[in-house]
C-alpha cells in the first residue's frame, strides 16, 4: 500500500507542483538576512512585516519570561496551560479590535479553521458565503462542516448580493472573506460587504491576518482604518508583522465561549508558553504605538515600487505593502529563484500552482521598514539580471 506514494511523489514533481524547504537560519543582529548552508543570504519574502522578530525588547522579554517560567506551558489551556499572559493578552486583544472576547490558538490557521468549523457546525441550515481567493484555512474550516455554501467571484459585490437574495432575513448567513489577499496584495471592500451584512442579516468574519499590525493608526488593520466597528468576528495572527507566534480570534463573548468549550484544535493541545505570550504582549506594546515603523513600510513599499517600474520588471500595484512580482511559468519562476540565490545571495520564494492559478507564477516581495534604499535598489539590479537570463 505505501508503494503508492513514491509514485506520487514522482508525479508532483513532473508537474512542477514538488515543494523544496530552504533552511535559513535568520539573524536578530543583520536584519532581513539569514545564513544558509555556511553562506550569509538576503531574505526578501519574509512575513516579518516590520521587523519586530528581531526587536531587542522582544527578544529579551522571551528570554527573561522563559528564565522565570520555562520553555513550554505544561499542558492544554484547560489543564494548567492558562498563564497570566494568556489572559492579559486576550483581554487586550478583545479591547484592540472593539470586541467582547478574543481567543488565542497556536497559528492563524488553527484560528480560523477551528473557529469557523465550531461556529458553523453549531448553526443549524446555516448557509456561508466565501470569497474565491480566501485562505485555505478559511476554505477547509467551512469544508469541514459540510454545510451549504456559496463561493463568490473574488470581491465581486454583485454575485454576493445575488447569492444572499436567494435566503429569507432570517435564514443563517455568514460571509466569509480577509481584508488584504496575501497573492495578489489587493484589499477587500470591508464597509460594502458590512453594508451588504447588514441589508441581508448575515454575520461577518474577516481574516486580517496580513494587515495586522500594518494597517490602522494603531495596528490593528484595515478595519480600524476604516473605522469599521461592524464585523461580527477579527481574526488575526502573531506570526506577521508582530514578529512571534500564534494566532487569535475576537468576538462576541458566549460564541468564543462555546468555541472555546469546543473546538478540539483548542481544548486538545499544549498551549503556547508563556515566553511567548510575554514577547508578544512586548511586540504589541511597540505595534500599538508604531505608527512611524507603519509609515516606513509604506515608504519602502513605494520607493520598492519606483525601482520595479525603472527597471522594467512586472509587478501587481497593489494598495498594500505586499509587492507580488510575476514570474509566469512553474520552471521559470523556480530558475530565477535559484539563480538568485546561487549568483547573488538572495532568496525570495517561488509561488506556483495551487496557490496561484497557472500563468500566473510569482515572487511575492516584501521589504520592511529596517531595509535602506540602497539594499533595495541593489535586491531590483538582481532581480533584473536574473529575470533576464531566463
Amino acid at each position: 500500500m505505501l508503494g503508492i506514494f513514491p509514485k506520487k511523489v514522482e508525479e508532483l514533481k513532473r508537474n512542477g507542483l514538488y515543494r523544496s524547504f530552504l533552511p535559513c537560519s535568520h539573524l536578530a543582529a543583520d536584519h532581513g538576512c539569514a545564513t544558509h548552508e555556511g553562506e550569509h543570504i538576503q531574505v526578501w519574502c519574509s512575513n516579518d512585516y516590520l521587523g519586530l522578530s528581531l526587536h531587542p525588547e522582544v527578544v529579551r522579554a522571551q528570554i527573561d519570561s522563559a528564565v522565570e517560567h520555562g520553555t513550554g506551558s505544561g499542558g492544554s489551556r484547560n489543564i494548567a496551560g492558562t498563564s497570566e499572559a494568556h489572559v492579559e493578552l486576550e483581554a487586550r486583544l478583545a479591547a484592540w479590535h472593539g470586541k467582547e472576547r478574543a481567543l488565542v490558538f497556536s497559528s492563524g490557521y488553527v484560528a480560523n479553521f477551528e473557529t469557523l468549523s465550531t461556529l458553523i457546525s453549531a448553526v443549524p441550515d446555516i448557509v456561508v458565503f466565501s470569497d474565491a481567493s480566501n485562505h485555505r484555512s478559511l476554505i477547509e474550516g467551512i469544508l469541514r462542516t459540510g454545510c451549504r455554501k456559496h463561493v463568490f467571484p473574488h470581491n465581486d459585490l454583485e454575485e454576493l448580493e445575488k447569492a444572499l437574495s436567494l435566503y429569507g432575513e432570517d435564514h443563517p448567513k455568514l460571509i466569509v472573506f480577509e481584508s488584504v489577499y496575501s497573492m495578489g496584495g489587493d484589499v477587500s471592500p470591508v464597509r460594502e460587504i458590512c453594508d451588504l451584512a447588514e441589508r441581508y442579516n448575515a454575520l461577518t468574519f474577516i481574516d486580517e491576518t496580513h494587515a495586522v499590525g500594518t494597517r490602522g493608526p494603531t495596528g490593528a488593520g484595515l478595519c480600524e482604518e476604516l473605522g469599521e466597528h461592524r464585523l461580527t468576528f477579527v481574526q488575526g495572527v502573531f506570526s506577521k508583522a508582530v514578529g512571534t507566534v500564534g494566532g487569535y480570534v475576537t468576538g462576541p463573548d458566549s460564541v468564543l465561549d462555546y468555541v472555546r468549550s469546543h473546538a478540539p484544535g483548542f481544548i486538545f493541545t499544549t498551549s503556547l508558553p508563556q515566553s511567548s505570550m510575554d514577547a508578544t504582549l512586548k511586540s504589541l506594546d511597540l505595534v500599538q504605538r508604531g505608527d512611524a515603523l507603519r509609515r516606513g513600510l509604506m515608504e519602502n513599499v513605494r520607493h520598492l515600487k519606483g525601482a520595479l517600474r525603472g527597471a522594467g520588471v512586472d509587478f501587481i500595484d497593489a494598495e498594500s505593502h505586499l509587492v507580488p512580482v510575476l514570474v509566469p511559468g512553474a520552471e521559470r519562476v523556480r530558475h530565477v529563484s535559484r539563480r538568485l540565490l546561487e549568483e547573488h545571495g538572495i532568496y525570495v520564494t517561488p509561488i506556483n500552482f495551487p496557490s496561484v492559478p497557472r500563468g500566473t507564477e510569482r515572487f511575492r516581495i516584501t521589504v520592511s521598514p529596517l531595509r535602506t534604499h540602497e539594499q533595495i535598489d541593489g535586491f531590483v539590479a538582481a532581480l533584473r539580471k536574473s529575470l533576464a537570463s531566463e
